[in-house]
């Protein structure tokens, strides 16, 4: 992406995680070092529940909660409070014209039934038979519908009116990347003036978690830095975020005030071969070298805790940018795949809104402190196994 065409604003933004709802309370906690409390349930595992929420405040159809699953809750929650944000939540004509780009992952496994079919496998005479047999007998015919990963737009349509052009992203972390870059390209094109862009992530999943560490990523650890976890892993976060992102002249005539600029968006999409994503990164991090202030630029790191990209992003950020502090806020509430980066590009708005930056909790020493003004943030997503994204957010005077 270019400088060429029409600024960026962020103007609403709606954020939940563990840590609670909204950008103040999620900064406040972040600076008190507060991490979100883990489910027991899912022991050794590192998993942070998402925090008490009345969807009845975004969703007020007990119907519409019914048919919708977890993740998808959670996500037409986050951009309820986004919309409320800007200020046109219920502005027919506005949301009528409003684009929205969605991050998301497949739909929820029925693990009652999964638990049944495996333990009864074994024993069955001609297992592919009767693997068919069950599964077209024990799954609810529902449940394919709700896998569905257009659901989640589908769901914010429905519920908050959003009805111009729609776009579903998929691929773990950098669907969230690339569904801000597609909006944000569109807007500087001159093809959209307004957009909701976002994701969810549902953690409490026990499916998930069995997957992950099967890849061996998960951390069975006690909660820390993300950046001190040897040999490694991630912990997961149930999370919803989502952005108003608005041409500047389309802002100014609605008379809307912006929480930052979005000045730039890019991604790549190198996989998990020695070497491949810290080359990738490089990559991104000397073409957005440029634009960056020593001095008035901090960096909001999506860093896992998964290795080997956790130690190549802090090596890399080390050498390249050591005069750059550092804030991974995946030690405080966890990885959330799809809707990681566009939580952090809210955290980095709201932290150049205030001019100040949070501060760190890093017992290995890497988060330095930073007395500001800050003026500037550059948002990181280096995949747990594959994809790499940067974002620049920046204050408006």
């Amino acid at each position: 992406m270019t400088d060429a065409g029409r600024e960026t604003w962020i103007t609403g933004a709606g954020i939940v995680s563990g840590l609670g709802e909204g950008r103040d309370a999620h900064w406040d906690a972040l600076d008190g070092g507060r991490i979100a409390p883990a489910a027991e349930a899912f022991a050794p595992y590192l998993v942070h529940p998402l925090a008490g929420v009345n969807f009845d405040t975004q969703i007020p159809k007990k119907g519409d909660q019914r048919q919708m699953e977890p993740w998808q809750r959670i996500g037409t929650y986050a951009a309820g409070l986004a919309l409320d944000d800007a200020g046109i939540k219920g502005n027919a004509d506005l949301l009528g014209r409003m684009d929205l780009v969605v991050a998301a992952g497949g739909g929820e496994r029925d693990v009652s039934v999964d638990s049944a079919l495996l333990s009864a496998l074994p024993g069955a005479a001609d297992p592919a038979a009767f693997l068919n047999e069950r599964l077209m007998n024990d799954l609810r015919p529902t449940l394919f519908l709700a896998q569905l990963s257009n659901l989640l737009a589908g769901n914010i349509s429905i519920v908050h009116g959003v009805a111009g052009s729609s776009r579903t992203f998929m691929g773990e972390e950098n669907a969230g990347v690339d569904a801000v870059r597609i909006a944000r390209a569109r807007i500087a094109a001159g093809q959209s003036e307004i957009a909701l862009v976002g994701g969810a992530f549902n953690a409490e999943r026990k499916d998930s978690v069995m997957l992950m560490n099967a890849g061996g990523f998960m951390w069975k650890g006690a909660p820390g830095s993300v950046w001190s976890r040897a040999p490694g892993g991630m912990g997961f976060g149930s999370m919803g975020a989502f952005v108003v992102l608005e041409a500047r002249e389309h802002a100014q005539g609605r008379g809307a005030e912006p929480l930052a600029r979005l000045t730039y968006v890019a991604s790549d999409q190198a996989g998990s071969a020695p070497g491949a994503a810290a080359d990738a990164l490089q990559r991104l991090l000397a073409e957005a070298a440029g634009r960056l202030t020593p001095g008035l630029c901090a960096v909001i790191s999506g860093a896992t805790g998964a290795e080997p990209v956790t130690a190549a992003e802090r090596a890399l950020l080390s050498s390249a940018h050591p005069d750059l502090p550092v804030r991974a806020t995946g030690t405080y509430l966890g990885h959330g795949f799809e809707p990681q980066f566009v939580l952090n590009l809210v955290l980095a708005a709201a932290s150049v809104k205030r001019g100040k930056l949070f501060a760190g909790n890093d017992e290995s020493g890497f988060e330095q402190a930073f007395a500001g003004p800050l003026r500037q943030a550059l948002v990181t997503s280096v995949g747990h196994w594959r994809g790499q994204g940067l974002g620049l957010v920046e204050a408006v005077d």
